[in-house]
């Protein structure tokens, strides 16, 4: 097992997606920002052994900065959901929560944690 600590979204000109859903950042853009934890993930991943000996991505905790009332948490975690399929084909399927807070360290608009199953 390979645990993966919360990754916080980093553009790539290294700044980081910041701010709350939906009064400063649109549902769109926070998805892109899990996109960018997604990406996170999987390099941590590679550093930890490499992709190839990923056989399942066993689950995924994704934290949005939202407003109160805001109830579209999974649509913002599917950007690094779709991401894992889109990578690891079935083995990137996961278990899920998408979570609300309201506030995460930095601001970000969202920060993701994963457990991977590894072949050693």
């Amino acid at each position: 097992m390979v645990y993966v600590a919360g990754q916080i979204p980093r553009k790539p000109d290294g700044g980081m997606y910041t701010g709350r859903v939906p009064g400063q950042v649109t549902v769109e853009q926070a998805r892109e920002a899990a996109r960018a934890c997604g990406v996170a993930i999987l390099a941590q991943l590679e550093a930890a052994g490499g992709l190839e000996k990923v056989e399942q991505i066993a689950q995924v905790i994704g934290f949005v900065n939202c407003e109160d009332g805001f109830g579209e948490q999974p649509e913002v975690i599917n950007g690094c959901s779709d991401l894992l399929v889109e990578v690891l084909g079935e083995a990137g399927r996961h278990s899920r929560a998408a979570l609300g807070t309201n506030s995460l360290p930095r601001n970000v608009t969202v920060e993701i944690a994963a457990v991977a199953v590894v072949r050693s």
